[in-house]
C-alpha cells in the first residue's frame, strides 16, 4: 500500500518507531503479552509486529532528539473489560482503569492507559454502543 498518493498527499502509515531500552524484554512483551504477531529481527538491534496493517518497529534509542518515549498509541479492542482484565493478568500495568472520556451520541469512547515496561505509555479504547456493555 503507498504512502503517497498521485497528487503529493500522505495518506495512511506503515511504520511506526518505538524506542526501547531492552530490546529482548520488550519482544517478550509485546509478543508474549500484548499478541502482537512478531514479524522479525534484524540487524543490529531492531524487531518488527504486525499491528493491524501498520508494522511497529522496536529499536534502542538513537542519539539525541530520538532518545525519547514514544507518540501514546492507542489500541483498539472490541471488549474494553475483556482486554484490560486480560492483559492485567499477564502484568500489564496499568495507569487508569477502564473510563469514559467522550460521548458520542449514539456510543461513548472508552479509554484505559497503560505502560508497556520501557517507559512508553499506550492506551487502550473502545467504542461502545450505547445499548452495550463496555
Amino acid at each position: 500500500m503507498p504512502s503517497i498518493s498521485a497528487d503529493g498527499t500522505l495518506h495512511g502509515i506503515g511504520q511506526i518507531a518505538i524506542r526501547v531500552m531492552d530490546l529482548d524484554r520488550a519482544v517478550a512483551t509485546y509478543r508474549d503479552t500484548l499478541g502482537l504477531r512478531f514479524l522479525f529481527r534484524a540487524p543490529p538491534a531492531l524487531a518488527f509486529f504486525e499491528c493491524g496493517g501498520v508494522r511497529l518497529m522496536l529499536s534502542p534509542p538513537e542519539a539525541g532528539e530520538f532518545d525519547h518515549a514514544a507518540s501514546i498509541l492507542y489500541f483498539s479492542v472490541a471488549d474494553m473489560q475483556q482486554a484490560y482484565t486480560g492483559l492485567r493478568a499477564k502484568g500489564i500495568s496499568f495507569r487508569s482503569e477502564p473510563h469514559v472520556v467522550a460521548d458520542l451520541g449514539d456510543r461513548v469512547l472508552w479509554l484505559s492507559d497503560f505502560e508497556d515496561g520501557e517507559g512508553n505509555v499506550f492506551a487502550l479504547m473502545a467504542e461502545v454502543s450505547k445499548t452495550a456493555r463496555a
